[in-house]
């Protein structure tokens, strides 16, 4: 039982380790944070795999979900090879493991979720078909509203960014406004309504594990799309599985294990690993399972 409880320890460190070392590696330009201003620099042509606000003062890359709309939104409306590949190459490699390893909102959320109050479990007929909105968000806000709702230039606004994206307003718009007086007075109603996004969402978190990644997020929409085929897989092995369920109720997103590990919804965070009393439950890269 101890070294059960050493080994859960052993993994929550490396998860932290692995989300703070990631948020730290692509928000690192201190002098940023420090006079208010946005890097721009040759690294901000590359694109991280996490949501990551370009506004960001800390920011060394650029957001994927936030290039996709702005090459979508040009005014001649490249093909985003680039962004599209990238994006496309993590997925493949490691699914949603992006969102539970590297994904600094995802750890917001966790750290948020350790708050000790009463929790909420969604009904499953709520929870549901409430997890398919990240796919219409993708679909609409990011990718359809950018082709197709121009302004009188031809250009299009970043939607979702611009009016929904939480991960920008608490790393970019509050450090900047912060920073600046200038940006303070300038603020107004898009603001108020992005602050109330964010306040929104956090406070869900303290309530309900990661409801962004769950119900909101176009990126965690994306990347679940290759979580069935992806190089780095979950394993349960049925020879081993006595079906005790701890698993399913240790598991933050509460992804039905026994019935389909590689959900779309598992973001691989390991949870249900530690807990197996069995030792049913394995991950990695596909041939090192």
């Amino acid at each position: 039982m101890l070294g059960m409880h050493r080994d859960r320890i052993k993994r929550i460190s490396f998860q932290r380790v692995c989300q703070l070392a990631f948020a730290v590696l692509i928000n690192g330009y201190a002098v940023g944070f420090q006079k208010g201003k946005i890097y721009t620099g040759k690294s901000k042509a590359f694109c991280v795999p996490v949501l990551n606000c370009y506004s960001c003062p800390g920011a060394l890359g650029a957001c994927p979900i936030g290039s996709l709309q702005t090459v979508l939104g040009g005014r001649n409306h490249h093909f985003p090879f680039y962004v599209l590949g990238m994006l496309m190459l993590f997925g493949i490699l490691l699914g949603r493991v992006v969102c539970g390893l590297l994904c600094p909102f995802g750890l917001v959320q966790d750290l948020l979720h350790k708050i000790p109050t009463p929790k909420i479990k969604v009904p499953r007929k709520a929870d549901k078909p409430a997890r398919y909105l990240k796919y219409l968000i993708l679909l609409v806000a990011v990718i359809l509203l950018p082709f197709f709702a121009v302004d009188k230039t031809g250009i299009a606004p970043p939607y979702f960014c611009k009016y929904i994206c939480p991960a920008g307003t608490l790393e970019g718009g509050i450090p900047l406004l912060l920073a600046n007086e200038s940006l303070r007075k300038a603020a107004g109603l898009l603001f108020d309504w992005k602050l109330f996004v964010l306040i929104v969402i956090m406070v869900s978190s303290v309530l309900i594990h990661r409801p962004f990644c769950r119900y909101l997020c176009p990126l965690g929409a994306f990347y679940a799309l290759f979580n069935r085929f992806s190089f780095y897989q979950m394993h349960l092995d049925a020879s081993k599985c006595i079906d005790c369920k701890k698993c399913e109720r240790t598991c933050p997103m509460e992804v039905e294990i026994t019935k389909n590990i590689n959900s779309p919804e598992c973001i691989r965070c390991g949870k249900c690993r530690e807990v197996c009393p069995t030792n049913a439950i394995s991950s990695g890269f596909s041939k090192m399972l």
